[in-house]
């Protein structure tokens, strides 16, 4: 039977967990989230943050900044939010445009705010499976196969894409020693992707590349998660457009044991960790 995973019923389900933790705090946790530019994808992604925090009873700070904005300004806003007492968590909402090197950006946030978990220091601790701020895509693909109870032990996990946001950290946290996967990482580039990925008993994609994975790309009973958002033109829609994923839903729904939905799957669970990993940081800012 497959299972449709549903990113919003788990999210929901995390939101009420931290809803009730908050509702009994003093002091309320504290994101700022910085935005460079007007990116429409980026305008809604930030959006949902806020009301996200506004659900929750955070506190949140909103620092929009031009397109223009110098490399140099821009490191002394993250310097100005590193040292802010009230702020638990810092978010720089990426892309950032072209003439500022997002690595140096990244590097500025302190790892104790770092609730985005893309610092060096964070993604380090990450590989050597110590204490950190999980990035919270991956975060939130774990507790999708948590709260389904989709076993990784000894299982063949197939990721198909490398980013530092996606690829490299669930990779890396499948192998370890709680999540026992034995881990493949593919590319666009990798030699017949599909034998590759008929050998996963769960295939996790963040390729980018829309519906990149068919029907005939899954072996039956699979367990599919898909990262992916793409917008494609659609005009039965009022909008003129529709979201798909990385993999072609359509011809893997009824063949896959689980698969989940874009939009309504990974998704809701990036925002869910991100409130999570700013209510840890909280907590450890005051040693609760």
């Amino acid at each position: 039977m497959n299972t449709k995973i549903s990113g919003k019923e788990v999210s929901s389900y995390i939101k009420n967990r931290i809803l009730d933790e908050v509702k009994h705090l003093t002091d309320k946790p504290c994101l700022a989230v910085v935005l460079v530019g007007n990116n429409p994808a980026s305008l809604s992604y930030v959006s949902s943050k806020k009301k996200s925090c506004e659900e929750l009873g955070f506190n949140h700070r909103d620092i929009e900044l031009e397109e223009s904005v110098s490399e140099e300004a821009l490191l002394l806003v993250i310097d100005e939010l590193n040292n802010d007492k009230d702020v638990d968590g810092i978010l720089v909402q990426l892309p950032l445009p072209k003439h500022i090197d997002t690595d140096n950006i990244i590097r500025r946030i302190v790892p104790e705010k770092d609730v985005d978990g893309f610092t060096p220091v964070n993604m380090g601790n990450l590989v050597l499976g110590q204490d950190c701020f999980v990035p919270c895509t991956p975060k939130g693909i774990l507790a999708l196969l948590d709260y389904y109870k989709i076993d990784t032990d000894g299982k063949k996990v197939v990721v198909v894409g490398r980013s530092n946001i996606v690829g490299k950290p669930i990779a890396n946290l499948l192998m370890q020693k709680d999540r026992n996967a034995t881990v493949t990482v593919c590319n666009t580039h990798t030699v017949d992707l599909k034998k590759e990925c008929l050998a996963a008993d769960i295939l996790i994609v963040a390729c980018g590349q829309r519906e990149a994975i068919k029907g005939d790309m899954v072996k039956e009973g699979a367990v599919v998660i898909d990262v992916g958002i793409n917008r494609i033109e659609d005009s039965t829609r009022e909008r003129g457009w529709r979201l798909v994923g990385d993999c072609d839903y359509n011809a893997l729904k009824d063949k896959v044991s689980a698969i989940t939905p874009v939009p309504g799957g990974v998704g809701p669970m990036t925002i869910a960790m991100l409130m999570e990993n700013t209510l840890i940081a909280f907590k450890r800012r005051r040693g609760l």
